[in-house]
């Protein structure tokens, strides 16, 4: 009897190995999408840029993604996927046209987020969409494997295979036959016929020495990520911790010695009846006494920098934005946190001072807005005397991002909502600035506002960096370098500074203007056009 006695434990790896390797249940659909999609990763991706390529990938997953939901599925009713599919049409468009980082970073992070609206229809925050889709894609990974393995060999498959060969090579047999006798009967189906194999035969022997372990291994890159795009396991976690969460702060009557609440506490009370106002008396005293401090800020930034801000003779202005800003950034963020912390729980509802504690806090908003302002007119001298870049652009970006949550802070103030709902708001802000930054043509507009004869010093280094679509713009202001008394022409981050003369620097643009037509006329792929840089390299021929 104790030989056929079943163990427990070995019951249970053996199903949960059984488990393991049962692949997961595809549609027809899914299973003729997953390798039509491995293969146009590898022909769109493999050793290419990103433009036209992540565009018509994106495509693909989207137009997929939609034939495959059911005509009554609940995220069509779902204004964040509708949200998430114009954002994700929008930044494709951008990444076919300019192939920014911005952009494709947008069109990725898009796509991202609208399947995780698919996975799970009733989400609201898009942080938890994007933390779905990831989690739904690792569930299932392990469930494609099994499709990457060779069938076992067997009595019964062997039959079936037997059977499906004969239905192939029936068919196979009669077009070969009636092939031959095509070719004896009409010399010109011959000369085709002869041209589609002489074709057929460079394709293959071209494709022959391309078969590498690495494009092996891409190309299983390639169909693990269109599985965990195409195929939806649906996963709860994040929509199970969102659901606890609401739009507005209730009151608490929990963590009290009762069975009639949600979450009971019977341990010695430790806090006392009048702890509530307390808390309120060093809420009102903390916004009354940084009021008075940030009053005393905002009226020397307001007399110093508001109104005909000229800078002395010696004064570091780099030291003025960056560390100044940086510091004013971080407090307007403290500022934000202290509020709400305050305004958690119940002192919401603290009827007694909550008209004075609601109106310091609103004071300390507008003033931390005001101080704001002061950040923007920093970074706007900053440009308006040594030129745009990407961190003054992303200076502007993030204040606007910022007074965006002021105003959120204030409905937080004034109408009770939750940190969940500021959270959400935020989110969709954030999202929206992305979208803005993929849509804009940066690089252009640096360019041609930093070759200007007014500025003493150019970063021609920092120009010659950016994407290849700008040089024709450097080549058609190359006369302003004879306005400049200052050329740096070293990349940026280097250590050692390197100048050259206007003529020298002239040179070197004509140099690298055509060292790019030459390189995108001879190795430009189509997998990695962009409308951009095609039209600046004609702009350039005709020039």
């Amino acid at each position: 009897m104790s030989a056929f006695t079943l163990n427990p434990a070995a019951a249970g790896s053996t199903a949960a190995a059984t488990a393991r390797r049962v692949p997961l249940p595809l549609t027809a659909l899914q299973k003729l999408l997953l390798p039509l999609g491995a293969v146009l990763f590898d022909v769109l991706f493999y050793r290419q840029g990103v433009g036209l390529n992540l565009a018509l990938y994106t495509l693909f997953v989207v137009v997929a993604t939609l034939v495959g939901l059911p005509r009554h599925a609940a995220v069509w009713r779902s204004g964040y996927f509708r949200l998430l599919l114009t954002g994700t049409l929008l930044s494709a468009g951008a990444v076919l046209w300019y192939g920014s980082a911005a952009a494709w970073l947008a069109c990725v992070a898009s796509l991202v987020m609208l399947l995780g609206f698919v996975n799970q229809p009733h989400l609201r925050l898009l942080a938890f969409a994007l933390l779905t889709a990831l989690g739904g894609a690792a569930r299932v990974l392990p469930g494609l494997l099994p499709y990457l393995r060779l069938p076992s060999a067997g009595a019964g498959k062997w039959g079936r295979t037997r059977f499906y060969g004969r239905l192939l090579l029936a068919p196979l047999a009669v077009l070969v036959v009636f092939h031959f006798l095509f070719v004896l009967a009409n010399p010109r189906y011959a000369a085709l016929a002869g041209q589609v194999f002489d074709w057929l035969g460079d394709w293959l022997l071209a494709l022959l020495p391309a078969i590498s372990i690495p494009h092996l291994l891409f190309f299983l890159v390639g169909f693990a990520l269109t599985g965990m795009a195409l195929v939806v396991v649906p996963f709860h976690f994040f929509q199970d911790q969102e659901s606890r969460l609401g739009e507005f702060v209730r009151r608490q009557r929990d963590r009290v010695a009762s069975f009639g609440v949600r979450r009971p506490d019977f341990r010695p009370l430790t806090r006392k009846a009048l702890d509530l106002r307390k808390e309120y008396l060093a809420a009102l005293a903390v916004f009354g006494l940084v009021n008075v401090l940030l009053l005393v800020v905002n009226v020397i930034d307001i007399r110093w920098i508001w109104f005909g801000f000229v800078p002395a003779a010696g004064f570091d202005l780099t030291q003025f934005v960056h560390e100044g800003t940086y510091v004013l950034i971080f407090s307007i963020l403290v500022a934000m946190g202290i509020v709400l912390w305050f305004f958690r729980r119940n002192l919401n509802f603290y009827q007694p001072g909550l008209a004075a504690l609601r109106w310091g806090a609103t004071i300390w908003v507008v003033q931390n807005a005001v101080l704001m302002i002061s950040v923007g007119l920093r970074n706007y001298y900053y440009i308006q005397y040594t030129g745009l870049a990407y961190k003054r652009i992303g200076v502007y970006g993030f204040l606007l991002l910022t007074f965006f949550g002021l105003v959120t802070v204030l409905l937080k103030i004034w109408q009770r909502r939750s940190a969940f709902a500021l959270l959400r708001l935020n989110s969709l802000a954030a999202y929206s600035l992305l979208l803005l930054l993929a849509l804009g043509n940066w690089e252009i507009w640096i360019a041609r506002y930093n070759l200007n004869a007014r500025f003493g010093t150019l970063d021609l280094g920092f120009l010659l960096e950016m994407p290849a679509r700008v040089l024709p713009e450097l080549a058609v202001r190359q006369q302003v370098l004879y306005g400049v008394s200052r050329i740096i022409i070293s990349p940026p981050g280097s250590y050692t500074e390197q100048t050259a003369l206007p003529a020298e620097a002239r040179a070197l643009i004509q140099r690298r203007v055509a060292a790019w037509q030459r390189s995108y006329q001879r190795q430009r792929a189509w997998q990695s056009w962009t409308g951009a840089e095609s039209a600046a390299y004609y702009s350039a021929v005709s020039h």
